[in-house]
């Protein structure tokens, strides 16, 4: 009888009990807004409550109870999210931003940032180490306690700015400079303001920021691939100075009609590039870039990271699946390399040369080289000897906490090419679609500037930015010396601030007489004549060797108020404000984040892409943050 029910209990068991089954959940989740992932966002299964956290990538994997029903995903500074489990093994999720501003996050002996937008889920990756111990509350939202977390250590390099002085005319009546289309300088500032603080100084270049607006300048007449425009009025910080904007404007080329590309994607796959906006933004943006190629473009990949290697040979746009394919299986380790990287995607790039197309590297890195040649120097002549092949260079950057500016400006300026920094997909989709032909096709090279200042009318000159592309007078004529490059449709946008003659300025300095030479006190020449200035620039075609040269001279008649001046007067000059104040510029005079702001939110303009809007709350932003900096803009007032 015994064994008869133990028996039964065992039938029982064998087939009245069922062992609760599991399920394995994987996905990536990522910002509805812009595209990147998420990383530290909390999966949590319902009911059982089984969690999991994405990883730097944004990606999860999570083995569940069959019974789930629903997967719950948060993170701070977005909307709670509720899924219902389906099917397929693999879910992917969007998350929209939390409407509600984080009322306070502090950051334990460090700094305390009010009103904080948005919180970036990998906090150990805003801004330079400043504390171990994160304490937050935020609208309703906790963080359970305290959060440990040890910062990496900061290594982001910037080369040091001097500001331009004020140059008397009678002293030195030539001011020559290349031109600079870069606008890293404007999107990696945005970076620094959107993840709660303000950018060190030498980050700052002003022209960069200026340029990274369009402006609303008259198209080329004639053969020539470039339009000089000039405009004089008041400058916003000192009503007693004047300020001249001088543009330029590229010939605008339909894409249909741009000639045919060979493009090397260079990509770096060094384990500094593992962090969610490295290697996975860049992926996604050059894959940006693959969708609008066309069928007569060829790309090839190479990667770097301890050596180099040829990924994809040079393939035809019109395998666009191929291409993507080929990035997607990219991933991060190692060393980096850049040298010999560089190397290997000039001669792709050489072995696959178009005659009369565009030829281009596409360099996409954090610029942190640390294997074979790697310092700027290094960069410097290896980039100098490479450009002779004919094959321009684009830079892009990417990411933060060892980000070397410094490294890619040397690689850019050197390498008959431009540099853009790529924070969101969004500046990628600015950079790769919106601005494609500015970015990838050269229509004038080695541009340079030469203004020559009538010292009858203008007392002393400043200017503002292109501090590390200033020229001596003499490379203006010299045709081997290299300059700036001009894309299809692209603007360039300079300002000097001008002391007219008779104006007291404490920026005007006083030397002793010169006891050995004959100075004369007049000029007779320059006094016969209402000419302010004239404005000379050369350019060669992108396939020439021999320069051409343009001249306009500008007349000493400017608008004396401000609210007459152009849309591309007053926002410039909002920008230039707004970057003077940054830097905490000597010369900042009367200037203020709010005559900055309402400058700009009245020449917005037709402002298609809204980047002008975004400026604005960006200053916004950054007045809130920078008390001390209105208290240090009186150092720069006149007395």
């Amino acid at each position: 009888m015994k064994t008869f029910i133990t028996s039964i209990i065992t039938l029982f068991l064998f087939f009245g009990y069922k062992a609760t089954s599991t399920k394995e959940i994987s996905g990536t989740v990522i910002s509805a807004a812009d595209g990147l992932s998420l990383p530290g966002a909390l999966i949590k299964s319902l009911p059982s409550k089984t969690s999991v956290t994405t990883n730097m990538n944004g990606k999860y994997k999570i083995k569940i109870p069959s019974t789930d029903t629903h997967l719950q995903v948060s993170n701070l500074g977005f909307k709670t999210k509720k899924i219902a489990i389906s099917k397929s093994d693999i879910i992917n999720i969007s998350l929209q931003d939390d409407g509600r501003s984080l009322e306070e996050v502090v950051v334990t002996k460090a700094v305390k940032m009010e009103k904080r937008q948005r919180v970036v889920a990998d906090m150990a990756m805003v801004a330079p180490p400043m504390a171990n111990v994160i304490h937050s509350s935020a609208a309703g939202l906790a963080l359970g306690g305290s959060i440990r977390q040890q910062f990496p250590q900061n290594t982001e390099n910037y080369a040091h700015i001097t500001e331009n002085a004020f140059k008397k005319a009678t002293d030195a009546p030539l001011s020559t400079f290349s031109i600079d289309v870069d606008a890293a300088s404007y999107s990696n500032m945005r970076r620094f303001i959107n993840n709660g603080g303000l950018p060190p100084k030498d980050a700052v270049r002003i022209e960069e920021m200026i340029n990274y607006f369009d402006y609303n300048y008259a198209q080329p007449k004639g053969d020539d691939p470039v339009n000089i425009v000039t405009e004089i009025g008041t400058a916003p910080w000192n009503n007693q100075h004047r300020l001249v904007h001088i543009g330029l404007k590229a010939k605008n080329i339909p894409t249909e009609k741009l000639p045919p590309s060979n493009l090397v994607f260079l990509i770096d796959v060094s384990g500094s590039m593992e962090s969610y906006n490295k290697l996975p933004l860049l992926i996604s943006s050059l894959r940006l870039l693959t969708d609008n190629l066309r069928d007569q473009d060829r790309v090839a990949i190479v990667v770097y990271a301890g050596s180099s290697g040829l990924v994809l040979p040079s393939t035809s746009g019109d395998h666009k699946q191929a291409i993507k394919e080929a990035l997607s299986k990219l991933s991060a380790g190692g060393s980096t390399a850049g040298g010999a990287g560089i190397k290997l995607a000039y001669k792709v790039a050489g072995e696959n040369f178009i005659k009369g197309g565009n030829n281009r590297i596409i360099l996409a890195t954090d610029g942190d080289f640390n294997v074979g040649a790697s310092s700027d120097g290094d960069m410097q002549t290896l980039i100098e000897e490479k450009r002779k092949s004919g094959v321009f260079l684009t830079v892009l950057g990417f990411g933060m906490g060892n980000y070397k500016d410094s490294k890619m400006e040397v690689l850019a300026n050197k390498g008959n090419g431009n540099y853009a920094y790529i924070d969101n997909i969004s500046e990628a989709r600015k950079v790769l679609i919106n601005e494609f032909g500015g970015t990838l096709f050269t229509v004038a090279k080695d541009v340079k500037l030469q203004i020559e200042f009538n010292p009858a009318k203008v007392q002393a000159y400043r200017l503002i930015g292109y501090e590390n592309r200033l020229l001596n007078n003499e490379d203006f004529n010299d045709d081997k010396k290299d300059a700036g490059e001009m894309g299809a449709g692209h603007t360039v946008t300079a300002l000097y601030e001008i002391i007219p003659v008779g104006v007291e300025s404490k920026f005007v300095k006083s030397v002793d007489a010169l006891k050995y030479q004959n100075v004369p006190k007049n000029i007779p020449s320059s006094n016969n004549t209402n000419e302010m200035l004239t404005v000379k620039m050369r350019y060669k075609q992108p396939d020439g060797d021999k320069s051409k040269l343009l001249q306009e001279a500008v007349n000493d008649t400017y608008q004396d108020k401000l609210s007459k001046t152009s849309d591309n007067f007053r926002f410039s000059s909002s920008v230039a404000m707004f970057g003077m104040l940054l830097r905490q510029s000597e010369f900042v005079q009367e200037s203020t984040f709010e005559q900055a702001i309402a400058l700009a939110e009245a020449a917005k303009g037709t402002d298609k892409e809204g980047y002008r809007a975004e400026y604005v709350k960006l200053a916004k932003s950054a007045q809130l943050m920078a008390k001390d900096l209105r208290n240090f803009a009186t150092k720069g007032r006149e007395d």
